[in-house]
């Protein structure tokens, strides 16, 4: 028991860094016998993601839905604030396929080779795409098994990340359904918001298991290919971080600007939620300052923040859940040699959205996300093993721009609505730095 507690005392990143460092020279000393004794581990490690995808989506979007219930000064603001939500995750989705179509992150990556028997799967027209995100019986889909339309009309087994966009659309029926019937599910909107909590402590415990399964991913990956195969991957922690800049500076910019903003007043008024972000990791540990920075620093009314800033810290993840699986499906895309039609291209822009919405504010589950978004565009899952051992490094931007966007919509829909303290806002902040739990009003 000592040596565990010992263990969890160690900041998780160096954990994850340490599986990384001892992963690669374990490879290195074993060569090909690595893949032989280690590889289960990462396999192991994939199959855990794998099983928490789906109801931790299902459990996470129902309860941020069902939270419209009692807010009845915010309810007629949820719509607004959701097309907002679904607004700018649509423009960090293209944010990161354009950036991944330009800088080509996974274009010099030499390493696994295709697997000669893979052949991409028939996709369905778009418009079956759409179709099949309203499940036929949700009950399959939650169990992974989804029947929809195939590229010829006839009912059949839809590939299986399908399954999770239907799971997300059940998930927020269910939700408004919560929320119309009022105080008679009160008993079932808390059970929802319990299971949630769950799912995301199933969730944590899962994640404890990353630095064994980054040990055995890439013991077996530089055991069959070398170092020499991993020194490219810096190519993609510069074109996440420039994606994420770009979302942060000219869209976030930009929509301040179309709503007469300064972005300089919101970016400086914005700095505590964005500082706690870089360093924490964590949605749910900014929110406290990201709540602050709102109210007193940009002039956002103090009811529609406490219902939009928690909000969006459950579902708003334009970093986590939009850009990075966007870009990791064009890294992945580019580096199996696949050309990307345009179903895959707007099953992947469908599917980064929706599942955006269910991406928990907590450190890493944004390699959920991937694996569902790459399933649905029919990508191998095996270029996943590159970024799990940089994963800290591209989280910590990530989780800046899930904040950031988490501050501006009701910046921007308190704009709109006459919310917005535009005094409040144009003076500045009062205050500069990193801002207590304890502060928050």
């Amino acid at each position: 028991m000592a040596l565990v507690r010992g263990w969890l005392k160690i900041p998780f990143w160096q954990r994850v860094l340490a599986g990384f460092v001892l992963g690669a020279l374990a490879g290195w000393a074993l060569g090909p016998d690595a893949e032989t004794w280690f590889g289960p581990l990462g396999t192991l490690y994939v199959n855990l993601i794998k099983m928490i995808a789906v109801p931790l989506v299902f459990f996470a979007v129902m309860n941020a839905v069902a939270s419209l219930h009692g807010q009845k000064s915010v309810a007629a603001l949820g719509g607004r604030t959701f097309a907002w939500f679904a607004a700018t995750a649509a423009l960090a989705v293209a944010v990161g396929l354009s950036v991944g179509w330009l800088m080509q992150p996974g274009a010099g990556v030499a390493g696994l080779a295709a697997d000669p028997g893979y052949t991409p799967k028939t996709l369905p027209r778009v418009v079956d795409v759409l179709l099949n995100i309203v499940p036929a019986n949700p009950f399959q889909a939650l169990a992974g098994v989804a029947i929809g339309k195939d590229a010829n009309g006839a009912n059949a087994v839809v590939p299986g990340a399908s399954t999770v966009l239907q799971v997300i659309f059940f998930a927020g029926l269910v939700g408004f359904a919560l929320v119309k019937l009022g105080e008679r599910t009160a008993g079932l909107r808390r059970l929802v918001g319990e299971a949630s909590e769950t799912m995301i402590q199933v969730t944590r415990f899962v994640l404890e298991f990353t630095p064994i399964g980054t040990f055995g991913l890439i013991a077996a990956l530089v055991g069959a290919y070398g170092f020499q195969k991993l020194l490219p991957l810096g190519t993609f922690v510069l074109a996440l971080y420039v994606a994420c800049a770009v979302q942060i500076v000219v869209v976030y910019g930009g929509l301040l600007l179309t709503h007469g903003l300064n972005p300089l007043k919101f970016f400086k008024g914005a700095a505590p939620g964005m500082q706690i972000a870089f360093v924490s990791s964590s949605s749910f540990a900014s929110m406290p300052a990201a709540i602050r920075s709102v109210t007193h620093n940009l002039g956002v009314n103090r009811d529609y923040a406490s219902f939009a800033v928690p909000l969006g810290a459950s579902i708003k993840m334009d970093g986590c859940g939009a850009i990075y699986p966007a870009l990791t499906a064009m890294f992945v895309a580019q580096y199996f040699g696949i050309d990307l039609s345009a179903t895959q291209l707007f099953t992947i822009l469908v599917a980064s959205v929706l599942g955006s919405f269910g991406t928990a504010g907590v450190p890493g589950t944004a390699i959920v996300m991937v694996t569902l978004v790459l399933s649905a565009a029919n990508l191998p899952l095996e270029g996943i093993a590159f970024l799990v051992a940089i994963d800290r490094i591209l989280d910590m931007m990530r989780t800046m721009t899930n904040v950031t966007g988490q501050m501006l919509v009701p910046v921007l829909v308190a704009r709109e609505t006459g919310l917005l303290d535009t005094a409040v806002y144009d003076a500045g902040p009062t205050e500069v730095g990193i801002v207590r739990e304890s502060d928050v009003a």
